[in-house]
């Protein structure tokens, strides 16, 4: 299965659709099946201690899932979140991009089911793991 939207076409949907996160993430990498998103950390995303919070890299990771889903059906706005799970790991480097690298598992009508890992950008040991469901509004 081979995705039906490319990274220019996404990045144009985000923007028209979602403008208030346009600018909070670059699509790196779509494949069947699979994709990869990078947030550059700002100073907005620290929390204390000087790591990346923890809402920061659920919204790269839900946001990664999402581009991964719309890849595959198509710009269909209403697919979203049902279910989510995130593992912590590691400590995020606050001083460098996190990146999210997420896979497809299931793809139904209905359900999508995805795993993803993000990493501190440069480091290999994964700083969150991901696993999240998300509704596909019927066609029509």
């Amino acid at each position: 299965m081979q995705p039906v939207m490319t990274k220019d076409e996404l990045t144009e949907f985000i923007a028209r659709e979602m403008p208030q996160v346009k600018d909070d993430f670059v699509i790196d990498r779509i494949g069947p099946m699979e994709a990869d998103v990078r947030m550059p950390v700002a100073y907005r995303h620290l929390r204390p201690g000087g790591t990346v919070s923890g809402p920061t890299m659920f919204t790269l990771a839900d946001l990664g899932v999402y581009v991964a889903i719309l890849a595959m059906i198509g710009p269909k706005a209403l697919t979203v979140t049902t279910n989510a799970t995130i593992d912590f790991m590691r400590k995020p480097e606050a001083d460098a991009d996190l990146l999210c690298k997420v896979k497809i598992l299931k793809l139904g009508r209905a359900l999508a089911v995805v795993d993803g890992l993000l990493y501190s950008e440069g480091n290999e040991a994964p700083v969150a793991r991901v696993n999240m469901t998300y509704s596909i509004p019927p066609k029509g």
